[in-house]
């Protein structure tokens, strides 16, 4: 008898952490010329919402946002030891200036600099790496099409809804990371810190896979609650509002929902 309460209120559990509720966001997704879907996590209400929800179930190139786990997993291994090591540019002139120098993780976190996170993921090697994403169980698992390039345009995907329970296990320090490596990749997370919220994000931009895809994922704290989002957009026609656009198109739907003044 216990037994069976007890897996009824598993049951009962599991349910509510997958209630959805869906919301019509598409004026903000038209007004910058993009298609897309958007997906909240309530903490307090332990239930999701959003735009375009059945293709937040959908898995896309991770792109940068797959930094999040990168950094986890090289300081876990010792690739680099801490966030202000510095590995030396190459000397390869990029499009991104803030790239074309030396680097140290916080920063090339902040400028999404691929060739710094190239290197890490050699330096974790393809075992480690697979050992981990399997682990974790992040996305398809799939690291085919080579350690310094699966999440660009080999085989890893992920979808909305899988990058919110990843970012969930991230901030409740149930990944299997030692507290300090989750700590430390909260901190260069951290994008606003104000009085009245605090924001912990990345973005991510797949550009090789024939239509543009834009992420930019990563949670909320205010003061009584926390809200973790997961927003995709994507478009066979990029104009150059298209990097932005992702973070217009969220804070908007943010203000909506009275979470950002």
């Amino acid at each position: 008898m216990k037994t069976n309460i007890i897996f009824t209120l598993l049951l009962f559990v599991t349910a509510c952490s997958f209630s959805q509720q869906e919301k019509d966001f598409s004026k903000y997704f038209n007004e910058q010329n993009v298609d897309g879907s958007f997906l909240i996590y309530d903490m307090n209400k332990n239930e999701y919402s959003g735009y375009n929800l059945e293709r937040t179930k959908i898995q896309f190139t991770p792109a940068s946002t797959f930094k999040i786990f990168n950094s986890l997993t090289a300081l876990e291994t010792g690739a680099v030891p801490d966030e202000n090591y510095i590995i030396k540019w190459d000397s390869v002139k990029r499009q991104i200036p803030e790239w074309n120098r030396d680097l140290n993780m916080k920063d090339a976190f902040t400028y999404s600099a691929v060739w710094f996170y190239q290197e890490i993921a050699r330096r974790i090697g393809q075992e480690k790496m697979q050992d981990y994403i399997d682990t974790v169980g992040y996305g398809n698992k799939d690291i085919s099409g080579g350690i310094d390039r699966f999440w660009l345009d080999g085989g890893l995907r992920i979808s909305q809804q899988e990058q919110i329970e990843f970012l969930k296990k991230l901030f409740s320090n149930r990944l299997p990371f030692s507290q300090r490596s989750m700590d430390i990749v909260k901190n260069v997370m951290l994008q606003d810190d104000t009085p009245g919220y605090k924001l912990y994000a990345k973005t991510g931009w797949a550009l090789r896979t024939g239509t543009d895809i834009g992420w930019w994922v990563g949670w909320v704290e205010t003061k009584n609650n926390i809200y973790f989002f997961a927003t995709n957009i994507e478009s066979d026609n990029p104009t150059e509002n298209f990097p932005a656009a992702r973070k217009i198109i969220t804070k908007n739907i943010f203000r909506e929902l009275h979470i950002l003044p």
